[in-house]
């Protein structure tokens, strides 16, 4: 990452008219304030409102080459994201942003619990062009920005992704060992 690029959080949520708080905002300030890595959020309570996000960023934002990373935060399971009560595949979110996500990295916060085999993961970097896919394969009582602040900020640091992960373990082995962080690329 360049060290004026940018972050793009989605986060879904039950009803994106209701007024309701976001357990991400805080860290997302935090990220800023701290790291100095710039953000946009935006929330989503459907599939449609999860396009037309994506969308939004990739039409319509003279500024989207800025954003390298994608950061999902998203309830699911088995590799599936659920959005208003439905389970979509990695697959079929990858079809749906079929070479729309080239030159991004893509995170997961632990709220999904990311356990790719190679194949599927080397089926959704081809299929959207994104360089990398990360997450966390096991179950925490805590939210993952924890970890997640720190990996961003290596983002920016360091282009090459094996860098980024050593360097990750070197400072934060014990978390992300028992959170089981995974990055595919």
């Amino acid at each position: 990452m360049h060290p004026n690029s940018k972050l793009f959080c989605l986060e879904s949520v039950p009803d994106v008219t209701s007024q309701t708080s976001s357990i991400i905002l805080p860290s997302l300030e935090k990220l800023a304030l701290q790291y100095n890595i710039t953000n946009v959020y935006q929330t989503c309570d459907s599939i449609e409102g999860l396009e037309e996000s994506l969308s939004t960023l990739l039409y319509e934002d003279r500024n989207f080459h800025d954003y390298e990373i994608i950061y999902f935060v998203f309830q699911g399971r088995d590799n599936n994201i659920i959005i208003d009560n439905y389970l979509y595949s990695l697959e079929e979110i990858a079809e749906f942003f079929e070479g729309k996500l080239t030159n991004k990295r893509i995170h997961f916060a632990n709220t999904l619990q990311l356990d790719l085999d190679s194949e599927t993961a080397q089926y959704f970097l081809d299929v959207t062009g994104a360089i990398s896919i990360s997450g966390y394969r096991n179950p925490a009582p805590i939210l993952s920005t924890i970890i997640d602040n720190p990996f961003f900020a290596l983002c920016q640091e360091y282009d090459d992704v094996t860098d980024i992960v050593e360097a990750l373990f070197e400072k934060h082995y014990t978390l992300a060992k028992a959170m089981g962080f995974t990055l595919y690329y």
